[in-house]
């Protein structure tokens, strides 16, 4: 993930189409679309998988339906744990078909909807649930080699608690961290680069003014900020995170995305 940060490459979420969708069609074809937009622009493509518990289609059954092209710089899927083991298997036999190398690896939102690992299907007999740490470190027993798995990191939950898991993250295999969304600089991170300098990190960018929603996304109240300006807030991010790479989410492709050209210099 060095690549990214050294030749300044975005990591641009794309939200593929929900399953309950009004119009599959029209959906399927927007994503297509932003897939290929971010694509040709060298940036890499970040597909979530049932964000927010809601059960959407998966990033690599749309990317080989649509037989959409893969750079493998330029592709990422986030994977979490609420899966049938033959879904996660043929997620992860897709990826590797089609050379998907990067995986973001979450515990994930679950809903009624969405079954979940559990640890006799990952041949963990100890443990009590699946979460990040348990897939990835199955990912990098099973599948050593092929992926390069990141990991998200909350610097709005308890520190101590928090960086107690990103150590099991890093022993488990992690490669790259994601933060959530930052608005401006942030105590926590700061000494998240510092206890980790090797590991790449992402910094992740809100796009939207709405920061109430960003607000039920963290869990954590925030402010309101009638004035805030997301690309302002993404001009500051790089400034105060040089060193880091930046995640975009909730982007606008009809008012931002031309002007993303502008910010990372």
């Amino acid at each position: 993930m060095l690549h990214h940060i050294r030749n300044r490459t975005y990591l641009v979420e794309v939200l593929p189409p929900k399953q309950d969708s009004e119009n599959l069609e029209a959906d399927l074809e927007k994503f297509s679309h932003r897939y290929l937009r971010v694509i040709n622009s060298g940036y890499c493509v970040c597909i979530t998988d049932n964000t927010m518990g809601h059960l959407s289609f998966q990033g690599s059954e749309i990317i080989e339906e649509f037989e959409l092209p893969v750079l493998p710089e330029q592709v990422m899927i986030h994977l979490n744990t609420f899966h049938r083991k033959d879904d996660l298997d043929n997620i992860l036999n897709t990826c590797k078909y089609k050379g998907i190398k990067y995986l973001l690896v979450v515990t994930g939102d679950g809903s009624i909807r969405l079954p979940k690992l559990r640890p006799v299907d990952l041949d963990f007999a100890d443990a009590d649930s699946i979460t990040s740490v348990e897939l990835l470190k199955y990912l990098n027993s099973e599948y050593a080699g092929i992926f390069v798995t990141g990991v998200a990191f909350n610097p709005y939950e308890p520190e101590e608690h928090e960086f107690e898991k990103m150590d099991r993250k890093i022993k488990a295999g992690a490669k790259f961290i994601i933060t959530q969304p930052l608005l401006g600089r942030n105590k926590v991170i700061d000494k998240l680069l510092k206890k980790y300098p090797e590991i790449p990190v992402f910094v992740e960018a809100w796009m939207s003014k709405n920061l109430t929603l960003l607000s039920e996304a963290i869990g954590y109240e925030l402010p309101e900020r009638k004035d805030f300006d997301p690309i302002a807030n993404l001009k500051m991010l790089h400034k105060l995170y040089p060193g880091c790479g930046v995640y975009l989410s909730l982007l606008k492709f009809k008012t931002q995305y031309d002007l993303l050209k502008d910010t990372w210099i």
